[in-house]
């Protein structure tokens, strides 16, 4: 079983670098203004460039506009969108084949999974998060696993987030056995500043449990 590894909220190339020198699959930039981790498109084009190949880069977007969208994949050169607002699946689905797309849910219960359905044709993933009031990520807030098992079931990648860290990584690999694992805030020292020990502590956990 091969488990992949997105760092999220990076802000700079140290960051970026320590974390694909770690192993790490994927690099998460976020495009939400007034967030804690927020880079412009500028600043993220500029850590991409330096970036090796065979790395995704994904965009972290809210309830953004098609255009703006748009713009910041070709001014950075994004492979992945990753839609974590209220984006309608016909919202979503415009933007496969430029780009691979990935839904992000806020579970709450069962019932919270609900929604994934409608979004079977218009993602390549499906990301399970925290739910937490007002905030669409990047909380360190745990779910109920049991409910990212389930959503094994409706036949889509899942990416498991939420709360996870060095120390219950393994454990999450273990139960719910995901296409992969995202991680923010449980390798930080700071919000968008990584720490390189528990970067290469949590991969080392996720390519050992997998």
């Amino acid at each position: 079983m091969f488990i992949r590894v997105k760092i999220c909220g990076l802000t700079c190339l140290g960051d970026a670098q320590a974390a694909v020198a770690a192993g790490a699959d994927a690099l998460g930039f976020v495009f939400v203004p007034g967030t804690p981790r927020f880079v412009t498109a500028a600043q993220a084009a500029d850590i991409i460039r330096s970036l090796p190949p065979f790395v995704a880069k994904v965009g972290l977007f809210v309830d953004a506009d098609t255009a703006t969208i748009a713009q910041t994949i070709a001014q950075t050169g994004l492979d992945t969108v990753q839609l974590h607002g209220e984006e309608t699946p016909e919202f979503a689905r415009q933007f496969r084949g430029a780009v691979k797309v990935i839904k992000a849910f806020r579970v709450r219960g069962a019932e919270s999974l609900a929604g994934l359905a409608a979004y079977a044709d218009s993602a390549d993933a499906w990301l399970l998060d925290a739910f937490v009031p007002g905030v669409h990520g990047g909380t360190g807030a745990r779910f109920d696993w049991e409910h990212a098992v389930a959503a094994r079931n409706f036949g889509k990648a899942i990416i498991l987030a939420g709360g996870l860290t060095p120390d219950n990584v393994a454990e999450a690999v273990g139960r719910v056995q995901p296409f992969a694992v995202d991680v923010s805030s449980g390798v930080e020292v700071a919000p968008g500043r990584k720490d390189a020990t528990r970067l290469a502590t949590f991969i080392r956990a996720v390519k050992s449990a997998a």
